[in-house]
């Protein structure tokens, strides 16, 4: 009688039924969140004037593809939840989110500190206005539309909030990090100071942050992605809308893994456009094209981060939110207000003409402007921070320094679109990331903005429990 062949495992077979055991366990336990998606079509229906640039002066002219607002809900193991607003338009300002944060309050119980917006700042996108008073410079005739667009909007927002909700099931979450290489530092240093322009030795932030978040069967439901560049692949001549680079990396997302919601996060992008865009592409070719290149690489990117081994991200979440008062420079004379007006081509002169009619209105100008900060701490796992306004990348490293860099997502352009926020190197330099608040407010940000907001920083994260 012959005895059993014995058998012989291989390194690989062993490998394979270790992966299959950990499956086993990984399925066997309980998933520690709950996340829900929602996502509408936001794209005009009429022809609207888009936000981004002042020389457009007519309507868009036509839809290169179609821009949308999307709602990602979460709830971790002890019930506490956080509602997460993406979409491709230029930015959420506080006359839009403070009213439709109480609404959705209202109608889901959850506190303000516990929703977040976040747009892609698309240059291709209508405006956002609620009101005729605005920093646009666009006729009433075109202005009504927007303001019923921006209505519906909230509206759309509102009942997001009760899908993604209503939609939760049990998550996996887990994260990691890639690299993209079209984001370029535009201060460009010429003997006439700095421009916009191209500065391939300048500073900017090129990670592509991740969070995949997948069904307990390991089935991606969606994935939460980030860059940090200005969606300015459409120029002032390109009066089309478009979602630009951010809406066709999530559509290559969406198309490679079918079901799955994709979402984009604008990151510190205050300093660094696209390049090439349609103003400099040696190619000549048009900003649509170019667009998809830029898309189609940050999709790849998202992609192949998605198939690696990342880190899972656990509970509890603990989010903190604070308003900073963020310092202003003391106002300029009146004569130096009126030379800036009469300026012609002056970066600052909308800033400039405000705040002289408030003085001569016999206002005081203020001395700080209140902008909201919020952490999301996701257990020891992961550190969301999301600054408002257009930020520029010298707060990745100096937030980084504060709080550390590691589990740590930066993003910007979050709740409040007001304007930009430069550091205190970039307001010494010059040029046009110095030219002040442009909406819900008025002045130049003091070279002492950068401490403050670095310490709100700091103070909200050890509020959340974000781990040193």
């Amino acid at each position: 009688m012959r005895p059993l062949p014995r058998l012989r495992f291989t390194s690989a077979a062993a490998t394979a039924i270790a992966f299959i055991s950990a499956a086993f366990l990984a399925a066997a336990e309980p998933s520690p969140w709950k996340a829900g998606f929602a996502a509408r079509q936001i794209t005009p229906s009429e022809p609207l004037m888009l936000a981004g640039y002042a020389s457009r002066t007519v309507p868009a002219r036509d839809v290169v593809d179609d821009l949308h607002v999307k709602a990602l809900a979460l709830e971790d193991a002890a019930g506490g939840r956080v509602l997460l607003f993406t979409a491709d338009l230029i930015g959420f300002r506080a006359d839009f989110t403070e009213p439709a944060c109480a609404r959705i309050t209202a109608a889901t119980g959850l506190p303000r500190e516990r929703i977040l917006f976040n747009a892609s700042h698309t240059h291709a996108g209508p405006a956002i206005m609620v009101g005729l008073a605005s920093h646009y410079t666009i006729k009433e005739e075109h202005a009504k539309p927007l303001i019923a667009y921006t209505q519906r909007l909230q509206d759309d927002c509102v009942a997001l909030a009760r899908e993604a909700l209503s939609r939760l099931q049990p998550a996996r979450l887990a994260w990691g990090t890639g690299t993209v290489n079209f984001p370029m530092n535009r201060r460009e240093f010429t003997d006439r100071g700095v421009i916009l322009g191209v500065n391939p030795r300048g500073p900017v932030d090129r990670s592509v942050p991740v969070l995949r978040i997948d069904a307990p069967d390991g089935k991606l439901l969606g994935v939460v992605f980030g860059a940090a560049c200005h969606n300015t692949t459409y120029g002032a001549r390109d009066n089309q809308i478009s979602g630009d680079f951010a809406s066709a990396a999530q559509a290559f997302v969406q198309t490679e893994f079918p079901g799955a919601q994709a979402m984009f996060m604008q990151g510190l992008a205050g300093d660094a456009n696209p390049y090439p865009n349609s103003l400099n592409d040696p190619a000549k070719r048009p900003a649509a094209e170019i667009a998809r290149e830029h898309g189609a690489s940050l999709g790849r990117e998202v992609k192949r981060v998605l198939g690696l081994a990342l880190k899972p991200v656990l509970g509890p979440l603990h989010p903190a939110q604070a308003v900073a008062a963020l310092p202003l420079q003391p106002p300029p004379t009146r004569d130096q207000l009126e030379h800036s007006t009469a300026k012609a081509g002056s970066t600052d002169r909308w800033v400039a003409d405000q705040m002289l009619a408030r003085l001569k209105a016999g206002e005081t100008l203020p001395t700080h402007h209140r902008a909201p900060v919020t952490v999301w701490q996701f257990g020891r796992d992961l550190t969301l921070v999301s600054l408002p306004g257009e930020v520029v990348v010298d707060y990745v490293r100096l937030i980084e320094d504060a709080i550390g860099p590691l589990k740590l997502w930066l993003t910007a352009y979050g709740n409040d679109v007001f304007g930009y926020v430069p550091s205190a190197r970039v307001l010494r330099e010059g040029g046009y990331e110095t030219r002040g608040i442009y909406h819900g407010g008025i002045g130049y940000f003091a070279p002492e903005v950068e401490s403050t907001l670095v310490n709100k920083v700091r103070d909200l994260a050890a509020t959340a429990g974000r781990p040193r």
